[in-house]
């Protein structure tokens, strides 16, 4: 075991893109941890998805050594949609590496990185990334980030993640600035859950920050929320392999494998002890979904594996949530909670990658909150889903959750990001200077208006320029209808949407127009209809396929081939009324795209 006065934790925190992955790839090469032969660019990033995307979604521990120190690691995601990864890494560390962009400079996230950081009390270590760059603007951006977090300028360390300059001071920067753990070497075994997998040989592995005393193979192990009990198969550390160790002492982070085939037994944030009686750490809070939508097996056969590979997923992503579900055109399926598109994005890819499952998603909706006349008076529902959403005499009023949007950007851009926002049906708060180059924009938007195209408009508009950071605001009335997509007559319940009642025909236009494009042609027309209750607001179709049935024919009387094409008619009119229209997930995840409005 390695003294605690010499453990380092910390997580590399940062808005996207601003060289989080790259750095942790120089602090392995600097610490002689990977091997030339081994090594590859966004070496932590294990998930082809990861690689594919150039992002890292789920938060990666690694064990370093460096100049008789021990240095645990956790590499972080920098998209909004997997803050949740943050919070459960900045709950296992001392201090924290806050980067930034030489030529981005200061972002929206940045800000709510180091508020989150302060309120935690962890230690900062300010590194500006990127000064090889031929537009760096080093100086300036060192300037307003030591403003921003009340340090003189020269305490803000320059490196560039790419080339290697300035790591090494980084590295010990770390060493000097972050305190080592405050723990109990004595006391009984305390671990906190950050995380965990499911190993299909091994049962679930934890991973965990030990709190107070060790863990060695052959602990009892008892997981307080679930009342788990269990014997340590395993432990070790990650380096960044998993790599067993006799023991995890005292302000390690590592694994254990705990051999549980229970998925639900371990929880991220509980407590793993010795003893049913052990006082269990301070919990962290888990960030809550945003975003609702139904996912359905392709067929119903499927189902169990469906709900086996959502559990398995949900074990290792934490805000993933979800419950079953049935309606009457997809049957059994589950609504699940994300939070955002990205996130729901992430999961479906993962599912059919990690699973070869094929999953129908319905299209994505946010919590309205509705009150409705019921016997003995009025009662309130929150409603996840369009199939849900009441109508007719008994719905008195809903509610929609709102967002408080703050957006950091150059001030050419100003009007045009006003005027997005007022297509959102955003009200600013607030416009100040935040820098020399830089206005600070506070607005209250609905949540529904953010979920589809917001962030891409805003980049557009913005030239790139422009960052934004959203957190949950409450809810307020709304004046909302149930748009259903009608294809040949019958609702596609996966394409049913909750809009702005005054926007409903816009909206249902534009989707029609959409959908006729992505649909694929059958043997029979297809009419697309939008509607809100027995009001048609727009409609289109699809034409058949055709086959050229007279094709054999040779002379004789034209009444041979209009007979053909008669009976040819007929029976596509047969087809039509026994046939129905099959969605795939991509054409539902197709009219997510920016332009579809």
């Amino acid at each position: 075991m390695t003294e605690v006065a010499f453990i380092r934790n910390f997580s590399i925190v940062a808005h996207i893109d601003h060289g989080k992955s790259t750095l942790a790839d120089r602090f392995l090469e600097l610490a002689g941890a990977v091997s030339k032969r081994e090594f590859k660019e966004q070496f932590l990033d294990s998930m082809d998805l990861e690689r594919e995307r150039g992002i890292t979604i789920k938060l990666h521990p690694l064990r370093l050594q460096y100049g008789g120190y021990t240095l645990h690691l956790i590499d972080t995601p920098g998209h909004v949609d997997f803050t949740d990864e943050v919070s459960r890494s900045l709950a296992a560390v001392e201090g924290v590496i806050l980067l930034v962009d030489a030529t981005q400079g200061i972002q929206a996230q940045t800000m709510a990185h180091y508020r989150r950081v302060q309120s935690l009390g962890l230690a900062i270590v300010p590194v500006v990334n990127k000064v090889d760059l031929p537009n760096a603007n080093t100086d300036a951006v060192a300037l307003s980030f030591a403003a921003l977090i009340g340090v003189e300028p020269d305490v803000v360390l320059r490196c560039s993640a790419k080339t290697g300059l300035g790591v090494r001071e980084v590295l010990e920067a770390v060493v000097a600035k972050i305190p080592p753990p405050s723990v109990n070497v004595e006391a009984p075994l305390r671990a906190r859950v950050i995380d965990s997998l499911y190993d299909d040989y091994l049962g679930v592995v934890a991973y965990v920050r030990v709190v107070d005393g060790h863990v060695r193979k052959g602990s009892p192990l008892v997981f307080l929320g679930s009342q788990a009990t269990s014997t340590a198969i395993d432990v070790g550390t990650f380096a960044p392999q998993r790599v067993p160790q006799p023991t995890l002492g005292s302000g390690d982070i590592g694994y254990v494998v705990t051999g549980l085939k229970d998925l639900a037994a371990v929880r991220v944030g509980d407590t793993v002890a010795e003893t049913p009686g052990a006082a269990p750490l301070s919990a962290f809070a888990v960030s809550e979904p945003v975003v609702f939508a139904g996912i359905f097996p392709g067929s119903g056969e499927d189902f169990p594996q469906l709900r086996s590979a959502l559990e398995k997923l949900k074990l290792n992503d934490a805000a993933l949530s979800f419950q079953p579900e049935h309606t009457r055109a997809l049957g059994q399926g589950f609504r699940a909670g994300f939070l955002g598109l990205l996130h729901l994005d992430v999961v479906r890819e993962r599912l059919e990658r990690e699973f070869g499952l094929e999953p129908i998603f319905s299209f994505p909706s946010v919590a309205y909150r509705v009150t409705v006349r019921a016997k003995g008076g009025e009662r309130q529902l929150v409603v996840h889903s369009p199939s849900e959403f009441p109508s007719g005499d008994t719905l008195v009023a809903v509610e929609e959750p709102w967002a408080s949007v703050e957006l950091l950007t150059p001030p050419s851009a100003l009007s045009q990001l006003l005027q997005i926002l007022r297509d959102a049906r955003g009200l600013v708060e607030s416009t100040e200077n935040f820098a020399d180059d830089q206005l600070l924009i506070t607005a209250a938007v609905p949540l529904a208006s953010i979920l589809v195209d917001f962030y891409d408009r805003i980049k557009s508009a913005s030239a790139g320029y422009a960052s934004l950071e959203v957190t949950l605001g409450g809810y307020r009335p709304a004046d909302v209808a149930k748009l259903d997509i009608l294809l040949n007559g019958d609702a596609a319940e996966s394409l049913a949407v909750i809009v702005p009642r005054a926007e409903a025909q816009r909206r249902g236009r534009t989707l029609v127009e959409r959908l006729s494009t992505v649909l694929p042609r059958e043997q029979f027309e297809i009419r697309i209809q939008a509607a809100v209750g027995s009001d048609i607001l727009a409609s289109a179709r699809v034409a058949p396929l055709r086959k050229d049935v007279t094709a054999k024919l040779y002379g004789g009387d034209v009444t041979r081939k209009m007979k053909l094409l008669k009976k040819q008619k007929a029976g596509k009119k047969r087809l039509r009324q026994r046939g129905s229209v099959q969605l795939s997930a991509e054409v539902v995840t197709s009219l997510l795209k920016p332009d579809q409005g």
